[in-house]
């Protein structure tokens, strides 16, 4: 196992995407220090390694710290070649590139509006917009049991937020898009993803999840009024 020199991570247990950054570290097989923060009272630490958005993940290595998930994710793969997580053709990078920014601008922000919404209008346009973005998603997976084939590579670290996070929201705010007969082939890769061992063993708690995402949709709906 690689010894992973002076690898702390700055995390907080629901998120996902420090959760990407801890799978990825754990797929590589580097020994790292987790530390868990309150980001109501945010430790000297992270303001001092992350003054600029103060938020989580940060990685820190041999002192240096790296920050937003992402580019943690393309900085393990580059410093620790074992157990590749990006493709090595440029072509395959740059297309695995283009689907994490559309998980993280396009994905992120439909499950978001639909997430908030209160009006029920605006909730089923909003659900119809996310419908489309996964039905894009599912046939980019069509044929594949993950992403990059048949292990977990990159994208589906990126997208493994939909994976168990999604289910999350849509029962706290009581909708429904992940549907077997409409999208086979995401929700095939859901139970791949979730039931692999590097994932399944790495997942935080689901009521607890439950109960931290009602809260913090409460706090958010009550702040907008």
């Amino acid at each position: 196992m690689a010894a992973g020199k002076g690898v702390k991570l700055y995390g907080m247990w629901a998120s996902p995407a420090v959760r990407r950054v801890e799978w990825a570290l754990k797929k590589k097989g580097i020994k790292y220090e987790y530390i868990e923060e309150d980001l109501s009272n945010k430790s000297f630490e992270l303001l001092q390694y992350n003054p600029i958005t103060k938020q989580v993940p940060v990685l820190v290595h041999d002192g240096k710290p790296v920050m937003e998930s992402l580019v943690i994710l393309e900085y393990i793969d580059e410093v620790w070649k074992g157990n590749p997580i990006l493709p090595k053709d440029a072509y395959e990078r740059a297309k695995a590139q283009f689907w994490a920014s559309f998980s993280e601008d396009k994905c992120r922000d439909a499950v978001r509006k639909v997430y908030f919404a209160e009006e029920e209008d605006t909730k089923m346009k909003a659900i119809e917009h996310l419908m489309e973005i996964i039905r894009v998603i599912d046939q980019e997976l069509k044929g594949k049991k993950f992403f990059g084939g048949e292990s977990i590579g990159y994208l589906d670290l990126v997208f493994g937020w939909m994976a168990f996070w999604l289910g999350i929201a849509e029962e706290v705010a009581s909708f429904k898009v992940v549907d077997s007969k409409k999208f086979p082939n995401f929700t095939s890769w859901i139970n791949n993803f979730i039931n692999d061992p590097l994932i399944r063993g790495n997942l935080p708690p689901r009521d607890k999840t439950l109960e931290f995402f009602r809260n913090f949709r409460k706090l958010h709906l009550a702040s907008c009024k």
